[in-house]
């Protein structure tokens, strides 16, 4: 490999596509795979609060470092959790991207999302702005950071059984 050849800034196509196989993973249940999408020292967060933006200092559905995404994923396929039982089918949609900031070794993205659930016999549709840290490692684009702001957080989730 030559070491002199220029790095290339993460552009808007190559995170696009990143984070719409993020979203196919999750859509089939293909957790390792997802798990393997991150960074060790990732952080899965979804906020109470639309405008939060100190994680640790306040309360959130989901602050997760790697420990715990690999716990939430365990969850899920284990039969064992009463929330993702019977199992929910999702399709999640993801539009108007936009990088909040650029460069060769990370990028800020932004994104709106439309989850649809369908479990017993009910649909529900959760929407939330999306927001990404990815960074480029060795072997490719891993996400560092994930926070969904749902736009209806404070009575949103009623027992989701799925990685939102």
């Amino acid at each position: 490999m030559d070491t002199n050849m220029p790095a290339i800034a993460i552009d808007l196509d190559e995170a696009m596509r990143f984070v719409w196989l993020e979203a196919d993973l999750l859509d089939h249940a293909c957790y390792a795979e997802w798990l393997a999408l991150w960074t060790p020292g990732g952080r899965y967060v979804v906020p109470i609060e639309p405008g939060a933006e100190d994680f640790e200092n306040t309360l959130n559905y989901a602050y997760d470092d790697h420990a715990m995404r690999v716990k939430r994923a365990e969850r899920l396929t284990s039969g064992q959790s009463v929330s993702a039982s019977p199992v929910a089918r999702t399709v999640r949609l993801l539009s108007r991207f936009r990088l909040l900031s650029a460069g060769v070794e990370g990028c800020e993205l932004r994104c709106a999302q439309l989850l649809t659930e369908y479990r017993r016999g009910r649909e529900r549709m959760y929407t939330a702005d999306l927001t990404f840290r990815l960074v480029r490692g060795a072997d490719g684009l891993r996400i560092d950071r994930k926070v969904i702001r749902l736009i209806n957080a404070t009575d949103a989730l009623r027992g989701i059984g799925y990685i939102l």
